[in-house]
């Protein structure tokens, strides 16, 4: 399907306009924002970052990553792996379908629809690069703006695993821009642990 600028900014206001509807708000430089549609400004800001010529799908996967995160809170699944990974899965398809709606009205194909969904879902994480680019972005976002905070409501053992977990499912070229991020130190020293641990 041939690029058409108009049709992207469409999908991506009414992207925003729907992760506008967030009733949680963080606040950023003094701002208040619904808190998923400055996740996906974050996002998107990376994505530009490490690929500035990203496809149409790629940016519009990107900036659907959390569309609508808050109608599925984690609450509503039981505690421990298993309900996380329940959750999770559930979210994947949600996001897709979600989105899904948005690239339809607007004139999206069913090809294009599908490569978002598949990003969206995670799947061909090592053999698919706009999916593990996706991943990347979604990583270097948790790194740079929710790990510290996540970090102090687990003990040290549980932020470790989680930050090797993440680091493995980054690409070298995530991994290097991870390196380079300016974190406080307590998010350093945390991170230099995890990664003298992986080695």
């Amino acid at each position: 399907m041939s690029e058409d600028p108009k049709r992207l900014e469409d999908a991506l206001r009414l992207i925003d306009e729907a992760n506008s509807e967030d009733p949680n708000t963080e606040s950023f430089e003094g701002e208040d924002y619904p808190k998923e549609l400055l996740y996906s400004m974050r996002m998107t800001r990376w994505l530009e970052t490490i690929e500035p010529q990203a496809s149409e799908a790629l940016r519009l996967a990107v900036r659907s990553q959390h569309i609508r995160r808050w109608e599925i809170p984690r609450s509503d699944y039981p505690l421990g792996r298993k309900g996380y990974h329940q959750w999770r899965t559930r979210l994947y398809d949600y996001h897709g379908e979600k989105a899904a709606e948005i690239l339809e009205k607007v004139g999206y194909d069913e090809e294009t629809i599908a490569r978002v969904r598949k990003m969206l879902k995670k799947q061909g994480l090592k053999s698919n690069p706009e999916t593990r680019t996706l991943e990347d972005v979604a990583c270097l976002v948790f790194l740079e703006s929710y790990f510290w905070d996540f970090s102090r409501l687990h003990d040290e053992e549980k932020i470790i695993g989680i930050l090797r977990k993440t680091w493995v499912k980054m690409s070298a070229r995530g991994q290097e821009a991870a390196r380079e991020l300016s974190l406080n130190a307590g998010a350093e020293a945390l991170l230099n642990k995890a990664l003298t641990l992986e080695n």
